[in-house]
């Protein structure tokens, strides 16, 4: 039986020339930057950590003087302002650290390691690589899955430092890893955005500053690709051991709770106060960044505290049922105070404060404030898996040819003549439109589209995205060969126009057309995504049914 053989796109986000290789971000993938789970903290279900237990004998008077929400007068909440602020951080650090020493190492994360003060600047500057890739990492996805992942990256002698992952030579434009390497790594951990992200700040770290990632925060987040200011705070405090906090999911959950702080969690205003207290607990002092490693009462460095609010949020300070009695911060926690012993009167009427909105429950669990969320927003690509024949050989690369974000009313017949768009702009001989095989004078050695078979949709969501793919099994005809592809970075025209059966028009929305044929049995090693390995499954599937899987 002869062989048979589709075509994907190529990575329909990429650019090749011959100094660099670019990857932009994907509509298909999550392009929020910051993660609301960094590499200290899981987003969802992770191995709960030993905690140490305090007992109440121990627990420390409070030192920030919190007089949280007293009366309610209509929709108002009287309480002091003043409660959402951290006056004696010194205290609490010291806590908070102790219980950290217990549990630093309890969940077995590579890139967790002691802070060393006597570390030179490149042993600094290896150190901040490593936090950045697992940060970069453990957006999105929980720390188990990320644990091997970052192992098997930090052996590969090419991904090992900055300057080996961009070229030891310290040129951007002669990288020693493309982003094919990069994503044959990062295959299965999805979102691979983010591994074209971590490449670009790679090369950017090697052309401006000698293959080091800046040593501040401001300077890393001004001038790295992908690095916010989560992202800049953990990996300048961890590494070079920089005075600049962190805000993540978790420790905005864990500051909103310890201020007693029930605002608009995304509000300008909120997140001030909340980044406010963050920096208090990582402020400059007389006690901090000693050498002395005796005690945590001396051994204050930044990059320690940090994670020690983000392990506590995510293992303790949980978003339900937080274990308030393991807490080392429970003797300060306004949440806390206030569902023991009620609110207390506000000393004075100006120091009121004007942000708290009243919660609708009791208890710690109250906050933050909840805010309804956003549904996903929903979206219908069109995907053409493309078969030729009878030398047939099955194609997959990076993605199908699609047409994404169409209408949803788009009808049958319309739906039937985006392929041929699409390959108008992927192969180089004309190819002939689904009818033409109902023409008398359609050339022996002509190419055209012989069928067209609708496959079932194929659902996948993202974490913005409801994304609905609709494959259709296209079958080319004609020819001895394939049809010869398009060069590599040949762009669709600007504006493809619009296909209209005269039942609703739908604006076709080409991708860029770098494309290669790949055979069957190599269709598995291709790095594709979740979603599109999902479309291929289905239509392969439909395939061997009909065909026999021959």
């Amino acid at each position: 039986m002869a062989k048979r053989q589709r075509v994907l796109n190529s990575t329909s986000r990429m650019t090749r020339d011959s100094h660099s290789i670019t990857v932009s971000l994907s509509n298909d993938e999550d392009s929020d930057v910051q993660s609301q789970a960094s590499s200290y903290s899981p987003k969802r279900k992770a191995k709960k950590a030993k905690v140490n237990q305090i007992p109440e004998s121990d627990a420390v008077e409070s030192v920030l003087h919190r007089q949280p929400a007293v009366e309610c007068k209509g929709d108002a909440l009287s309480h002091s302002a003043s409660g959402h602020v951290i006056h004696t951080p010194g205290p609490i650090r010291i806590a908070l650290l102790r219980w950290y020493a217990g549990v630093h190492t309890s969940r077995g994360m590579p890139w967790r390691k002691p802070y060393d003060p006597l570390q030179g600047p490149e042993e600094r500057a290896q150190r901040a690589y490593e936090v950045w890739v697992s940060e970069i990492m453990l957006q999105q996805t929980q720390v188990a899955t990320v644990i091997p992942y970052y192992t098997r990256w930090m052996e590969n002698k090419r991904m090992h430092t900055t300057p080996e992952l961009c070229g030891k030579n310290k040129s951007v434009f002669k990288a020693a890893a493309n982003v094919d390497e990069v994503n044959a790594l990062w295959k299965g951990l999805g979102y691979y955005s983010r591994a074209s992200r971590l490449l670009a700040g790679a090369q950017k770290a090697v052309a401006q500053y000698k293959g080091r990632l800046p040593d501040n925060a401001k300077d890393m987040e001004a001038n790295i690709p992908g690095i916010g200011r989560y992202s800049a705070g953990a990996i300048c405090s961890i590494a070079y051991g920089e005075h600049v906090p962190v805000l993540d999911g978790n420790v905005h959950r864990l500051m909103s709770r310890f201020l007693a702080l029930h605002a608009p969690p995304k509000a300008k205003a909120t997140l001030d106060l909340l980044w406010a207290a963050a920096a208090a607990m990582v402020a400059k002092g007389p006690e901090s960044n000693t050498a002395d490693t005796s005690s945590p009462e001396f051994t204050q460095y930044p990059g320690d505290i940090n994670q020690a609010l983000i392990e506590l949020g995510s293992t303790v300070c949980k978003v339900r049922e937080p274990t308030c009695q393991s807490c080392p911060l429970r003797p300060w926690c306004g949440a806390y105070e206030v569902s023991k012993s009620g609110h207390k009167p506000i000393p004075d009427i100006e120091d009121a404060c004007t942000i708290c909105e009243p919660p609708q429950s009791t208890g710690v669990t109250a906050y933050p404030m909840r805010v309804d969320r956003k549904k996903p927003r929903e979206e219908l690509d069109i995907v053409n898996v493309i078969e030729w024949y009878p030398m047939g050989l099955l194609a997959g690369l990076y993605e199908f040819p699609t047409s994404s974000n169409v209408a949803k009313t788009t009808s049958r017949t319309a739906q039937a003549k985006i392929p041929h768009a699409l390959l108008s702009q992927l192969v180089v001989p004309s190819v002939f439109p689904h009818d033409a095989k109902k023409r008398t004078d359609t050339p022996r050695e002509s190419i055209e589209i012989s069928s067209i078979k609708p496959v079932g949709d194929v659902i996948h969501v993202f974490s913005h995205i409801k994304k609905t793919y609709r494959p259709q099994w296209v079958v080319l005809q004609g020819g001895e060969t394939p049809p010869a592809l398009k060069p590599s970075g040949v762009e669709p025209s600007a504006s493809p126009g619009v296909i209209d059966d005269g039942e609703g028009g739908i604006s076709t929305s080409l991708r860029p057309i770098s494309a290669m044929w790949v055979q069957l049995k190599e269709i598995s090693s291709v790095n594709m995504g979740t979603g599109v390995v999902k479309v291929w499954n289905s239509t392969k599937a439909l395939w061997e049914r009909e065909i026999g899987g021959s």
